[in-house]
């Protein structure tokens, strides 16, 4: 599709538009919303797939990850009970590793490269590789009006690591070209406000206020069922507003407090004096629900949600945990990090879920939809990274087989490259691609 047969087809969308916002609608049936008629019988043709990468840093419970079986009758292990309900739906993928992150030292050399398999520079200049996130976005965010979200949950940290890596690589695994990371949005009100151009002075009141009449036109125009959808929609939008109205304030206090030292001084507050939710249970809901609202309005069909970083100082009081995330994955086999890891994979799952409820034609979101889980090593009491951790949610349209517990760890290191899992869903996305990063074939038996 040439570029102005793209903006043509975003120009064509329908919104619901207001004063100062405009609303991207999900998928209806009845209403070619999408900039393209509705096809004639199943709508598959015309249902775009999504992909989206969550990281959590430092490892897992190497204990408690672990699936057995197949489909309805899989076994899980405790790390990985929250997708019980989505067994159908999961790919548990064990054994392969990101060559260029082994053997360079901890942390940083570890995660700057974990969706691009690029070799990492040490020093002052960075340089590295694109991630697989910005390669869909240049070939498929022409087609969406935003190419992707890039979305997190911490800070990143600034200054170099005793490995001399820079601490850049431990705080972002979205990467637009070798030497540039991709700017992380990780306040939920300005990742919300983006999602539906939300702007101006009436930013702080309701999106659906604003856009009430063409609401109410439209439902009178569009099939019961769409309508039920609509409805549906609607109040999903109006919770997630709601409960960043405290995070929102939040952030015009800490803008208020830092204005004269500008944003870097911001970013330099704990939480919540730095406009952050205070909650992290709250705040990584939040993300995870604004990847959700994109997905399922077609406003972007690539995203990244960084949960925590590496070197993560994230706490955990409300899992009786009493010491921070990197410090804890130390100790990676305790009951503690068991209930951290366990936490991390239960927002997978109630993302995967709120995917799961979204229908599209006969499927859903979350059927049209690939979900990566990946940590940027296996043990943290180790650093150990000859193998990560991976799980995937979703058949990506029918194209990637789910249900399954697939092992490559004797199969061969030319054979359970992390890169090869990545071509094989490049070519599921419609972006096939002769090499990415380390790999030149596709992981077989995927």
């Amino acid at each position: 599709m040439t570029t102005s047969a793209a903006n043509t087809q975003i120009a064509r969308r329908t919104f619901l538009r207001g004063a100062g916002v405009a609303m991207a609608l999900p998928w209806l049936e009845s209403l070619p919303v999408w900039g393209a008629a509705p096809a004639s019988g199943s709508p598959a043709s015309t249902i775009p797939k999504r992909f989206a990468a969550l990281f959590m840093g430092n490892g897992i419970n190497a204990k408690h990850w672990w699936a057995k079986g197949s489909g309805a009758e899989m076994e899980l292990g405790k790390s990985i009970q929250p997708l019980a309900a989505l067994k159908t739906k999961l790919n548990l993928i064990h054994g392969l590793f990101n060559k260029s992150a082994t053997g360079v030292g901890i942390h940083p050399g570890q995660t700057g490269n974990i969706l691009s398999g690029a070799a990492l520079q040490k020093g002052a200049e960075l340089k590295g590789g694109i991630s697989i996130d910005q390669v869909l976005a240049n070939h498929l965010g022409k087609e969406t009006v935003q190419p992707s979200l890039v979305l997190g949950c911490e800070q990143p940290t600034t200054g170099y690591h005793e490995s001399n890596f820079s601490l850049a690589y431990s705080s972002h695994i979205s990467w637009q070209n070798a030497t540039s990371p991709v700017p992380m949005e990780v306040y939920p009100s300005l990742a919300f406000d983006a999602l539906f151009d939300n702007r101006g002075s009436q930013r702080t009141k309701s999106i659906l206020d604003r856009v009430r009449g063409e609401a109410e036109s439209l439902s009178r125009q569009v099939s019961s069922a769409d309508k039920a959808k609509l409805d549906e929609y609607l109040t999903s939008v109006r919770e997630v507003e709601k409960r960043l109205d405290s995070p929102r304030k939040a952030k015009a206090a800490a803008d208020g407090a830092v204005k004269d030292r500008g944003p870097v001084a911001a970013a330099a507050l704990k939480r919540p004096e730095n406009g952050l939710p205070e909650d992290l249970r709250d705040h990584m809901r939040l993300m995870c629900d604004i990847v959700a609202l994109g997905f399922q309005t077609d406003r972007t069909r690539v995203a990244t949600l960084l949960m925590c970083r590496d070197l993560s100082g994230l706490t955990y009081p409300f899992l009786n945990v009493r010491g921070a995330h990197h410090p804890a994955s130390h100790d990676d086999l305790s009951d503690e990090y068991e209930r951290i890891t366990t936490y991390y994979v239960s927002q997978l799952a109630y993302l995967a879920t709120r995917l799961s409820e979204m229908k599209e034609g006969d499927s859903t979101v979350l059927d049209n939809s690939c979900l990566m889980f990946v940590s940027n090593m296996w043990a943290g009491s180790k650093h150990d990274s000859t193998k990560v951790p991976v799980l995937l949610v979703g058949g990506l349209g029918g194209t990637l087989q789910t249900g399954r517990a697939l092992d490559y760890l004797d199969k061969g290191n030319d054979s359970r490259k992390l890169c090869s899992l990545y071509l094989s869903l490049l070519d599921r996305m419609g972006v096939p691609l002769e090499r990415f990063g380390d790999a030149d074939k596709r992981l077989t038996g995927l």
